[in-house]
């Protein structure tokens, strides 16, 4: 069976064009039956478009938000104002003040409002007694077909013709729908639960932003002598010391919209989506000005640019940076937003973002001193129940470089612990356990330890305890176990007197030696070496390295930098900036500093061999020895407290008898207790 073929030559010019409509020549009917849909279509659009402007009621003029508050305040609007499809819209009085000043040609305003932030507009609506009414929006639908009914036809041709094209053809990604939309959070005073009351120990980023607070509140006052409202306030700090906590204090402070939002919410996989958002932020901010933007996490489109980390020419994050720069330019001083920023990576920021006029200030949020570490406790120990006998100034004093956030942290596992123990309120060892487990991890009472690696373990740590003791320039002495607690299978504490900022030469050979004092013990008393000290090992080098390149602390190569320049990028540094001969004297200096610390280190700890003895011997009875006890143990006397091995039995004893507590409840004390409350029998 043949198909059938057409008898004539296709290319022959004698052939004539096949018939419009149905019929049996017609090859191809669909794409012309399509264009003339098309046109028909358009066609009709223009009508419903032509009447749909010759009918149309007179329209409302749109104001911002503060010139409709205004108007509201002196009583311009006749009767209630509407709250109708996301805006507020009043009528104005014939023959008004309020009408004739502005030079409106309309009867009606109205202004643009987010659903988020309604609340906030109808308080102050009631704060100067003007009355309002909601209208229900199912009675504007024929309106909204003919207002938008044509654009809609468009959209929905445009997609049928084009998107659905480049899906079958393999590219494209559907329609974007609101990705241009900023994803920004409305805060006002009355949500905000959080006040400058609840923000401690910096006290100086606290004063500055007060100040941020009083600018929206009293712009004239500012105005007066000619100084403007700062544009950006940019807060930089390590992570956990309170920026956000900041800005939260001012959203609950400032009787303005607040707009947060990350600055991750601005990068997504379509291109040009981030300047998109920034873009719509900032119109939003405009509209409901005198306001506050937080973006919190700049770093993650505010970085350098050109830094060699770019996917292309038209990368995404640079292009959302550039719509921020230009956005914050177009600033005038009668807008009165001022946008905050939150980051702890300043370094890599772009310095068009961070110069004068855009971010006017730069409020660096620092870790909290002893002073501030105290406060902090305080604000956060409000909400728990505390013991008469606790000592805050005490747990603060052995807290240095903890963040707000680490302090939160161990007032909650510490009420957290108490809880478990059935206590009525939160005991300082409660206190202490928590902040040896935030800082060094959770204590494992449960690991086994074989008695030989017990007993280097022992010996490791009191070689560390007695340096400590016997070394004038270290920290003092807090506590030392071998129960093992996180990474570590023993640790030494110590408890500082008062915060460091600056350390001197004998202070640093004093942490080398204290670092030596486990690798040594173990060589003396257990007569081999050991991999538990690597991390030691990387303390001393990078200190003696540190003295050398950094610090200038070496006679023979000077007063000189050969470490890494911190205020240069690390891509645009070279792998070194010495020559190989330098680099020789480098290696001999930090040598000579990591021997010279060994031998004294040995010196000492043969001279007080038998306290280094009982020391490991007591670590290894009673597993934990605080400072009061190291020190008996060092003028020879002796503790008189029970060993493990009698918690054990006593434990055993009192869970066989009748009405006490199951073997198997854990105990209230923890394993690091102070003498007299029973430790963990685990």
């Amino acid at each position: 069976m043949a198909f059938d073929q057409d008898p004539q030559d296709p290319n022959d010019p004698r052939e004539t064009p096949p018939r419009r409509g149905k019929g049996p020549n017609n090859r191809n009917p669909q794409p012309q039956l399509s264009r003339n849909m098309l046109g028909w279509l358009l066609v009709a659009l223009l009508v419903i478009a032509l009447f749909t402007l010759v009918n149309a009621p007179p329209s409302a003029q749109r104001v911002s938000w503060q010139e409709f508050f205004n108007l509201a305040k002196q009583g311009a609007f006749e009767g209630a104002v509407t709250i109708e499809n996301l805006q507020i819209e009043g009528t104005l009085k014939k023959g008004t003040n309020g009408r004739d000043a502005q030079g409106r040609g309309a009867d009606r305003v109205y202004v643009p409002i987010q659903t988020e932030s309604l609340e906030f507009y109808l308080e102050k609506l009631d704060g100067v007694g003007q009355d309002w009414m909601a209208k229900p929006g199912g009675g504007i639908l024929l309106p909204l077909l003919v207002t938008w009914g044509p654009f809609l036809l468009i959209a929905f041709l445009a997609w049928f013709f084009l998107f659905r094209s480049l899906r079958n053809a393999g590219g494209g990604a559907g329609m974007l729908g609101n990705f241009g939309r900023s994803r920004h959070r409305v805060t006002t005073k009355e949500h905000s639960n959080i006040t400058f009351a609840d923000v401690a120990g910096v006290d100086e980023a606290k004063d500055e932003i007060s100040e941020i607070v009083e600018f929206l509140k009293n712009p004239k006052k500012f105005q007066r002598l000619g100084g403007r409202v700062p544009r950006g306030v940019l807060l930089v700090g390590d992570p956990g010391v309170g920026k956000t906590l900041l800005a939260k204090a001012v959203a609950g402070e400032a009787d303005v919209p607040f707009f947060s939002i990350s600055g991750s919410d601005f990068v997504e996989m379509f291109v040009g989506v981030g300047a998109s958002r920034v873009r719509d932020l900032f119109k939003q901010a405009k509209d409901n000005s005198p306001c506050i933007i937080f973006l919190d996490e700049i770093d993650a489109v505010g970085r350098r640019r050109g830094s060699g980390f770019s996917s292309g020419g038209h990368d995404e994050r640079e292009q959302t940076l550039n719509a921020i720069l230009v956005e914050m330019d177009g600033f005038e001083s009668s807008d009165q937003v001022i946008v905050m920023a939150a980051t702890n990576r300043s370094d890599v920021l772009d310095p068009a973002l961070t110069r004068p006029g855009r971010f006017d200030r730069q409020i660096h949020v620092p870790l909290p001193d002893l002073k501030g570490r105290m406060e902090i406790l305080r604000v956060h120990s409000k909400k728990v129940k505390m013991s008469p006998d606790v000592d805050l100034e005490r747990l603060a004093r052995g807290t240095p470089m903890f963040s707000g956030a680490d302090l939160a942290a161990i007032i909650n596992e510490a009420a957290i612990a108490a809880t478990l123990a059935n206590k009525e309120h939160v005991e300082q060892t409660d206190l202490e356990e928590a902040r040896d487990k935030v800082r060094w991890g959770r204590a494992r009472t449960s690991h086994r330890i074989e008695e030989d690696e017990k007993r280097v373990i022992a010996y490791h740590e009191a070689g560390h305890a007695l340096v400590m003791y016997h070394d004038p320039n270290a920290e003092p002495l807090h506590k030392v176990t071998i129960i093992p607690r996180g990474q570590a299978l023993g640790v030494t504490y110590m408890l500082p007197e008062k915060d460091r900022h600056i350390s001197s030469y004998k202070q640093m050979m004093s942490q080398i030696r204290v670092s030596f004092g486990g690798r040594i013990a173990e060589e003396m008393f257990c007569g081999d070496k050991y991999n538990g000290t690597a991390s030691d090992i990387r303390q001393v080098t990078h200190i003696a390295r540190a003295m050398v390149t950094e610090y200038g602390m070496s006679d023979k190569l000077g007063f000189q930098l050969y470490g890494l320049d911190n205020a240069r990028n690390p891509w645009e540094q070279p792998e070194r900036m010495y020559s190989d001969d330098t680099a020789q004297i480098i290696d001999q200096e930090v040598k000579k500093i990591i021997d010279h610390a060994e031998r004294e280190t040995r010196d000492l700890m043969t001279k007080h061999k038998d306290q280094v003895v009982a020391l490991a011997e007591a670590l290894l009875k009673y597993e934990t020895l605080s400072f009061d006890e190291v020190d008996r143990i060092m003028k020879g006397q002796s503790l008189g407290k029970p060993t493990v091995s009698d918690l054990l039995k006593a434990e055993q004893d009192k869970s066989q008898k009748p009405g006490k507590t199951p073997a198997n409840k854990p105990s209230p004390a923890g394993p690091d207790a102070s003498p007299g409350i029973l430790p963990n029998p685990a």
